[in-house]
């Protein structure tokens, strides 16, 4: 697993150069919060860094209810059990493996690795501004109907889950990116991921850190780039 230090984020990678999946620990004064928690491989590596920092975890947030992103939760439960395990209220049902969907949202088929068997229960579902430690929740819909950001209004920092992806290149989640494709393929709506993509925008992030893909510092020309293509590509659909 590679390991990374940006600011008060430690970015862990698994597969960094066939598939790279990131989950991120956030360095609290006296404790650390863990977002997303990658496949089961991605275990060893997580519990290695949490001891190397000396700090309790206290939190697992998780972005989104993919099998990508929360491959290891039951094994970090089992080590960590008073840990506080957070979701999207939304996606609390995918957790469940239910992939129903509410009368006023798109109807389009919910897709990507929906768990299963999954035993870990959420302690704590969230909402818009809800705030743990430093990190306040930001409802980003689009690539699951519940996914959520997480952004440090102090410094800038935001971890935006599959809402936008790095790799391959900066795209929003649904827009195809030949060199690395599979957030578009289990992407829910495009509509909804644009106005998503727009909304963490206007909260000009100082740091961009993402599900797949590197980093980015001062991201704001990127993301704005990242939208013009979108809008280009959806307008030219509807068209």
């Amino acid at each position: 697993m590679k390991v990374q230090k940006f600011n008060r984020i430690v970015q862990l990678t698994l597969w960094p150069k066939l598939f790279p999946i990131n989950c991120y620990l956030y360095e609290e004064q006296n404790e650390l919060t863990l977002i997303d928690t990658g496949m089961q491989a991605s275990f060893k590596g997580i519990v290695e860094e949490i001891q190397s920092l000396g700090k309790p975890l206290t939190n697992i947030i998780l972005t989104h209810a993919h099998g990508d992103h929360l491959g290891a939760l039951d094994f970090l439960k089992q080590e960590f059990p008073e840990v506080c395990v957070s979701i999207s209220v939304r996606d609390s049902r995918l957790m469940k493996g239910d992939k129903s969907l509410d009368q006023d949202e798109p109807q389009t088929p919910i897709k990507g690795d929906i768990p299963k068997n999954l035993k870990t229960v959420p302690d704590r579902l969230l909402k818009e501004n809800d705030l743990i430690g430093s990190l306040v929740v930001i409802e980003t819909p689009g690539h699951t109907p519940g996914s959520i950001s997480l952004f440090d209004k102090t410094n800038g920092i935001l971890m935006a889950g599959d809402a936008l992806q790095t790799q391959g290149k900066i795209a929003i989640c649904g827009q195809f990116v030949p060199l690395f494709p599979f957030p578009a393929f289990g992407t829910w709506n495009k509509d909804l991921s644009l106005e998503s993509a727009k909304k963490i925008l206007k909260l000009n992030p100082s740091l961009l850190a993402v599900g797949h893909g590197q980093v980015i510092e001062n991201p704001v020309q990127n993301i704005q780039q990242a939208i013009f293509e979108a809008e280009k590509k959806l307008k030219k659909v509807g068209a």
